[in-house]
């Protein structure tokens, strides 16, 4: 139907979002354990791209680099695209990279040569998976919960990794950057057969409803990546040195055809990389070393490619990592229409090793700003999701403790967009308890845990909650006047960071 619009799809793509209630019934499900839940989940995606008319096999002519880990995959994503599209021409004529989760608008997440697709090409390819979905089946003995097949549809993540595989294939994508969603081993994106090279990038501990409550089973879930012949790439483990075992261990059981641990020496220091943040060299050494085989498995020739014998990066690699851009993680903005005596400091850092590395990020940055010293420092945090957002607090203010640097405002928001209690349709969603974001439930709970962490110590802020990100914003504004500037940190999370774009640059759907 021509008339379909690009707020029609997300419309229909937000309805198959789990929503809060689910989610709180799946952890329940004892006698359901998540190996079982995760195995039947990319059964169900490949029989998808079964209906869609594709054969797995038929993904090798996007030469995929997949990447995986626990902070930096996103990151390490957007430093391998940027410098494979300096090598754009001969067998990289279209560069194609999918990630997840996006910041203001969902076309973020499937991108052609660094641009989000438009909205019409969004529109056009979303229907055309959801039709031909519709008008196809699953025998219902091998897929009982994909009943009636006409009407059930891939959940959130799953229909846009299916819908990035069509618009890739469609539009003639010859390299492909897809970064996992959650995991690895049972990632709707491992259903690539032979990617050119998979990459591992720092572990830690994350989605343990998902992937296992240890360490090691957290590593091999996200090694499960890794295929047969094909080259594997590892970060260094600064923080767990010894997963590098398990990682191996699962390497060698696949025959991967290489395996090399990366780590920071290789990108040499006076490269100003376009990603701030010291942690972001070793996210550029892995990208270099994932772009550096990609290319060569594409019939590069070596003269153009990295000289390992003495260390040296070519032109283009240089030029690719000092060019790379990602919003939402240790960016600085200043001089925004409206807001021009702030300057915001931005990092969607979500767990307690990322939350750590951009507190230090922060830290720096402001250490610097000799000519304002005594710039009133302000905290916007939101952490709706995760059950550890109160560990997620108590790191921040041990490193604010050890780093001597104390806020003068701390602001708890729920993630709705607007004062009128709204969204962007491109930001909501349904995994959350509305009647808890309504009573602001967790804002409330964070509030007092900021007030207890700083009981007995030199540190004390003014505490304030509110229920909506316009809301916010235009209080730190009320803070400012033409002598006066604010320095504000936003973290805690990607929704929280995206909510906060849309309404600093007042795009309102």
């Amino acid at each position: 139907m021509s008339n379909r619009t690009y707020k029609d799809a997300i419309a229909a793509l937000n309805s198959l979002q789990l929503n809060y209630a689910s989610i709180e019934a799946l952890k329940l499900q004892k006698d359901f354990l998540p190996k079982q839940r995760s195995e039947l989940s990319i059964a169900e995606v490949y029989e998808y791209i079964r209906r869609l008319g594709y054969k797995p096999v038929e993904f090798d002519r996007l030469n995929v680099v997949h990447v995986t880990g626990t902070k930096g995959k996103g990151l390490t994503c957007a430093f391998v695209d940027s410098v494979l599209r300096q090598y754009k021409g001969g067998p990289l004529l279209k560069i194609g990279l999918f990630t997840s989760p996006h910041l203001k608008s969902v076309r973020e997440r499937i991108r052609i040569d660094g641009q989000p697709i438009t909205e019409q090409k969004f529109t056009k390819y979303f229907y055309e998976v959801w039709d031909r979905l519709s008008t196809t089946t699953s025998l219902p003995e091998e897929f009982p919960l994909l009943q009636p097949s006409d009407t059930v549809k891939p959940m959130y993540f799953k229909y846009l990794t299916v819908l990035s595989f069509h618009v890739f294939m469609s539009e003639g994508v010859d390299t492909a950057i897809y970064e996992v969603g959650v995991g690895g081993r049972y990632d709707s994106t491992n259903v690539v057969q032979h990617p050119t090279v998979a990459g591992v990038t720092s572990l830690g501990i994350d989605h343990t409803f998902m992937l296992g409550n240890t360490i090691e089973s957290i590593a091999w879930n996200k090694a499960g990546i890794f295929k047969q012949g094909c080259p594997a790439v590892v970060s260094e483990q600064t923080e767990f040195p010894d997963l590098i075992s398990t990682v191996k261990e699962v390497a060698d059981e696949v025959g991967v055809s290489l395996f090399e641990i990366v780590d920071s020496s290789i990108v040499p220091t006076d490269i100003k990389l376009g990603l701030a943040g010291d942690f972001q060299r070793q996210n550029a050494a892995v990208a270099v070393k994932l772009a550096d085989i990609h290319l060569r498995k594409l019939g590069v020739p070596a003269a153009e490619l990295p000289n390992w014998s003495d260390s040296s990066l070519p032109d283009k690699f240089i030029q690719g990592l000092e060019n790379t851009r990602w919003d939402g993680r240790c960016q600085k903005l200043t001089n925004q229409d409206g807001y021009e005596n702030i300057t915001w400091y931005i990092d969607g850092a979500h767990t307690l090793e990322s939350i750590h590395v951009a507190l230090k990020w922060f830290t720096q940055s402001i250490t610097k700003q000799k000519q304002r010293p005594g710039a009133p420092r302000i905290l916007l945090f939101n952490q709706q999701s995760r059950e550890n957002a109160g560990e997620l607090l108590a790191k921040l203010h041990e490193n604010l403790s050890e780093n001597n640097v104390k806020f003068d405002h701390v602001i708890f928001t729920t993630n709705i967009t607007w004062s009128d209690g709204s969204y962007n349709s491109d930001l909501v969603s349904l995994n959350n308890s509305k009647e808890q974001v309504d009573k602001l439930v967790i804002q409330k709970e964070l509030a007092e845990k900021w007030a207890a962490l700083e009981k007995g110590t030199a540190q004390t802020s003014r505490k304030h909650i509110f229920p909506n990100i316009e809301t916010s914003l235009n209080f730190i504004k009320s803070l400012t006047n033409d002598d006066h500037h604010v320095d504000a940190f936003v973290c805690g999370s990607l929704h929280l960071v995206g909510g906060f774009l849309a309404v600093l640059e007042g795009e309102r759907d």
